[in-house]
């Protein structure tokens, strides 16, 4: 409950204009630009480490879809995917570690865009909680620098 709690205030404050507010453990950023452009530059990055997107969620489509359905007509993304992807090397590692952590794979990274900031595209993901052993939070570690490096590359 207070996870949910979190994240909707997070929801809410992002909304309101207010993108440094998010919930702990989750890294937001942003940049000037358009989507599909800065959709690409994650995909390269990625590509750039020798990784594969796996499954692309069209969130944004889906979010739109099911709202007609369920009579909600306001509109929360302009744009949004998330961009779902694995490290063979980086996975066995960490689940070598510790099992447990298997809820960390796949990786993802969410690239979307909102109504009330046109050209600005925001990149989050979740940063995985680096606990258990020491071998555990260490190739935790690893995985969060890997988000943060194909995030940072994506948003130049």
């Amino acid at each position: 409950m207070k996870l949910l709690t979190l994240m909707v205030c997070a929801g809410l404050l992002m909304f309101a204009g207010i993108a440094e507010a998010v919930a702990p453990g989750v890294q937001l950023r942003s940049t000037k630009g358009e989507f599909t452009d800065v959709r690409d530059r994650v995909v390269m990055a990625l590509e750039n480490r020798g990784l594969v997107v796996n499954y692309t969620a069209k969130v944004g489509e889906m979010l739109d879809r099911t709202g007609r359905d369920l009579g909600r007509d306001r509109r929360i993304y302009n744009q949004a995917e998330v961009l779902e992807f694995c490290s063979a090397a980086l996975s066995r590692d960490t689940m070598e570690a510790d099992p447990r952590n298997i809820v960390f794979c796949p990786y993802s990274i969410a690239v979307y865009t909102l109504p009330q900031t046109p050209g600005t595209v925001y990149l989050s993901y979740r940063l995985p909680a680096a606990q258990g052993s020491g071998q555990s939070i260490r190739a935790l570690r690893v995985v969060e620098k890997l988000l943060g490096d194909v995030t940072s590359e994506a948003l130049k």
